[in-house]
């Protein structure tokens, strides 16, 4: 097995290269030339005896070793990277925060997190990427993913936050009756949560399942809120999204009385043990929000 202890300006390209997404700017992100990160990254590959990248004139293209070898070595960075934290423990939190977020819960904690912590933090610079779908947290080169759901991602360290309530909801104007029992929900129409193409099921809190029917698809919960909006189905998502339409009685809960499981929060990420001060304080500022989501 080689020693990879004299290496470290190789795997600084090597990870750098896969977050920049090419030689050229991981060179300016390193202060070098990309031909220095070329020669970097060529020597650890012969160092490990394998092939980390496939190269083209266009891209970089991990092959399977090099995204198994990037799993394992970029958390070390990180960790690396932040231990001087752990002997100078009153310094002012300070460098980039760069965090992912669901779209959808954009609009009830985004003002608290620009109007509070960032202003609590001046140091600290924050990069924020609204998405749904489950980024990858090493590739793409974030610090804390923010995430509703089973994490997808294993070797992360996974704070849970609060566990946020369902609700199936729809347009008064599409139902002549606002409640429905068990065995009405699988016969309405939904306007239905995709994942990766995939049409998610309804869940209910004894186990039971069903794929809802319908003839609008949507991969957001924004896009579900208006397609109920509309009267074109009912949705199945987080109850925190709706609270205003159900107090305007734009929208009703179908279902109030019937069960539904609750949905886990977390924040993610992987720096091990040693986890910067700016993670740990947005981690604790996230998880009071959350708590208010899950009360509203």
């Amino acid at each position: 097995m080689p020693n990879l202890l004299d290496e470290t300006s190789g795997l600084m390209a090597f990870v750098r290269a896969v977050e920049a997404g090419s030689f050229t700017a991981a060179a300016r992100d390193l202060s070098t030339t990309p031909s220095g990160v070329s020669k970097s990254v060529a020597r650890l590959e012969k160092k490990i005896g394998t092939r980390l990248f496939l190269r083209s004139t266009r891209a970089l293209t991990l092959t399977q070793d090099g995204q198994a070898f990037l799993e394992r070595v970029a958390p070390l960075l990180r960790e690396l990277d932040a231990s001087d934290e752990t002997i100078r423990p009153q310094a002012t939190p300070s460098g980039r925060l760069r965090i992912s977020m669901p779209g959808e819960l954009a609009p009830l904690l985004l003002p608290r997190l620009f109007g509070t912590f960032a202003k609590d933090y001046p140091d600290i610079q924050l990069d924020l990427g609204l998405t749904d779908r489950f980024v990858n947290l090493v590739r793409e080169d974030y610090d804390v993913v923010l995430r509703a759901g089973a994490p997808m991602q294993e070797d992360l360290i996974v704070r849970r936050l609060v566990d946020l309530p369902m609700a199936i909801v729809a347009s008064p104007a599409l139902l002549e009756v606002t409640r429905r029992s068990v065995e009405d929900l699988p016969d309405l129409p939904f306007a239905r949560y995709t994942m990766n193409g995939a049409v998610q099921p309804v869940r209910l809190a004894d186990g039971t399942t069903f794929i809802p029917r319908g003839r609008v698809d949507c991969d957001t919960g924004l896009a579900l809120i208006h397609a109920a909006l509309s009267g074109l189905g009912a949705a199945y998502l987080l109850r925190c999204l709706v609270v205003d339409e159900l107090r305007a009685g734009t929208l009703v809960d179908l279902a109030p009385e019937i069960a539904l499981p609750k949905l886990p929060l977390s924040l993610l990420h992987a720096y091990g043990r040693t986890v910067p001060a700016r993670v740990r304080l947005f981690g604790d500022y996230i998880a009071g929000e959350a708590r208010a989501l899950a009360n509203l």
